[in-house]
């Protein structure tokens, strides 16, 4: 019996625990991973049952916990959450645009046991960021709160996602990421997924813009170890760029668990995408959806997998790329991923990449995440 195989019938405890806290955001990012119907989501689990699903997620044997959203610290009880995770043993991340942050939220996080803060940066020049984010203002407030963290004594841990709007101006972002006195600066391709799936001829660049941003990421690595510099810049290559698919939060029902504000649990952040049902917190204990549930055995394993991927010598590696983006493509969840280039729908990425090549749209062009309920900042 393979590794895989076994999995589907023994699989592990999930390692990492993404909590979705909210839907609700200030800004209204065009390339937003939530679902594009978040606007009807509008319960949120209280206090109690967050609590509640950390406590499970730890008995199972998680230890990362990733606090996100939208925008977690829309949530009035995000300390509380902090703390209670900390309690349990977590390492705790929090994953914010840094709108609702300044220093005392920041103190009051560190003193709950927050371990980590990752802030989003949309680019380097404020305009392309306002234009992207929409919110004029948000961009001077990320930077001061960047500051602010470090000063705190966390690690600056900064992330920027790349598209075709701001791709070109990688050296100026890498450069403010370095002047700012950041420790570590993932420059994150987008994935066509939400928001970024709706815009995708919008947002993915050139072959010609990758290969630059690249050539540029590497120069800056050499620049900053001559001069002793720690930061370390992960560039990480769209999809459509790539010849064999990501093993997708390391593969379905593996590593990764999420929870969505309304208690749903997804093998994947963006799996509410799929024509399938998903388990609620609610109506089941997180072990019985983790091990038993329809939906998170349903891509484990080789059983579900089409040719060519069940005669690959990859599949272990890859677990037959990601299924939200199979069916975005294809319309069919189990088809191979048409990323890899021996996928029968591969010729969709291709179109793809050649659209991205032939033209270009303004970046007023892009639509923007729907914000109508988003702007009530704090009910919790």
């Amino acid at each position: 019996m393979t590794d895989t195989a076994h999995l589907a019938t023994h699989p592990g405890p999930p390692l990492w625990l993404l909590a979705e806290l909210t839907y609700r955001c200030p800004l209204q990012c065009s390339y937003c991973s939530n679902p594009l119907e978040f606007a009807a989501i509008a319960d949120e689990l209280s206090t109690q049952a967050w609590c509640d699903v950390l406590t499970q997620a730890r008995t199972l044997g998680a230890v990362q916990l990733g606090f996100s959203g939208g925008e977690p610290l829309v949530r009035r009880d995000l300390e509380q959450l902090v703390a209670h995770a900390h309690g349990l043993g977590f390492y705790t991340n929090l994953i914010t645009s840094a709108l609702g942050l300044d220093e005392a939220r920041i103190t009051a996080l560190r003193d709950a046991g927050l371990d980590h803060i990752q802030i989003s940066l949309q680019a380097g020049d404020a305009e392309v960021a306002a234009a992207v984010a929409g919110s004029p203002k948000a961009h001077a407030r990320k930077l001061a709160m960047a500051r602010a963290v470090k000063a705190a004594g966390y690690p600056m841990v900064l992330n920027v996602v790349l598209h075709r709007h701001n791709i070109d101006d990688i050296d100026a972002i890498i450069a403010l990421c370095d002047d700012l006195g950041a420790d570590a600066v993932e420059l994150a391709n987008c994935q066509m997924h939400g928001w970024a799936q709706l815009n995708r001829a919008g947002l993915l660049p050139s072959r010609a813009q990758l290969e630059a941003a690249e050539a540029t990421t590497a120069r800056w690595r050499e620049r900053l170890a001559a001069r002793g510099r720690d930061m370390r810049l992960l560039f990480v290559v769209p999809d459509y760029y790539a010849d064999r698919p990501k093993a997708c939060t390391g593969g379905w029902g593996t590593l990764f668990l999420g929870v969505a504000p309304d208690g749903t649990a997804l093998p994947c952040h963006s799996a509410r995408a799929l024509p399938m049902a998903f388990p609620r917190v609610q109506e089941q204990s997180l072990a019985s959806i983790w091990y038993d549930s329809d939906a998170f055995n349903r891509f484990r394993g080789e059983a579900w997998m089409p040719r060519p991927c069940r005669d690959c010598d990859e599949r272990h590696q890859d677990h037959g790329g990601c299924r939200c983006q199979a069916y975005l493509l294809t319309g069919d969840p189990t088809a191979t991923d048409p990323v890899c280039d021996l996928a029968p729908a591969h010729h969709l990425i291709e179109a793809a990449r050649d659209e991205a090549a032939a033209h270009d749209r303004p970046v007023s062009s892009l639509i923007p995440r729907n914000v109508h309920e988003s702007r009530v900042f704090c009910r919790q």
